[in-house]
């Protein structure tokens, strides 16, 4: 009995063992390229100074996932990014208790269009895929300074959503 408990035990680890061996961090899908252009944001609605925290926070992105080598110029990368942000809004998450006038907490959205055009044959890869960020926004230091501290944090969630579109496997 003691034996077949043995067996049962050390054929379980075995099977175990197999089973993870073949385990890998990460995607495995391959991208047709290796070197990647950030082309500067275009800004369609008005967000004052998002566009040179929006391209750093992309730049960013890139760079932390470590997957592309960022280029200068078109010319030297194998493919281009083109990032158009469209819409910036507020809505009321929650007004005030005392207040329901004055809003508390709103719902900041960010939303833009991503395009990836592979530069050695012309191909675009996908067009105007839209990618959103949201975070919310307390306003009970005063909305105004609540969003400029906002920004950079909705420009990563952009940046970080991005760079998800374009390395991962679609």
């Amino acid at each position: 009995m003691i034996r077949h408990l043995k067996t049962f035990l050390w054929t379980a680890l075995a099977l175990a063992c197999a089973g993870c061996g073949h385990y890998q961090l990460g995607t495995t899908g391959k991208l047709s390229f290796a070197t990647l252009h950030v082309a500067p944001v275009t800004m369609r609605t008005l967000v004052p100074q998002a566009e040179p925290i929006i391209g750093t926070q992309l730049r960013e992105a890139f760079v932390r996932d470590g997957r592309v080598r960022l280029a200068n110029s078109p010319d030297a990368a194998e493919a281009t990014l083109q990032l158009t942000v469209r819409d910036y809004r507020r809505d009321v998450a929650t007004v005030r208790p005392g207040d329901t006038g004055l809003a508390r907490k709103f719902t900041v959205t960010l939303s833009a269009d991503a395009t990836l055009i592979d530069n050695r044959t012309g191909a675009v890869l996908f067009q105007d895929r839209a990618i959103v960020a949201r975070r919310d926004l307390f306003t009970d230091s005063g909305q105004l300074q609540a969003e400029y501290q906002l920004l950079p944090l909705l420009a990563q969630d952009l940046a970080a959503r991005t760079a998800h579109a374009v390395l991962d496997t679609w």
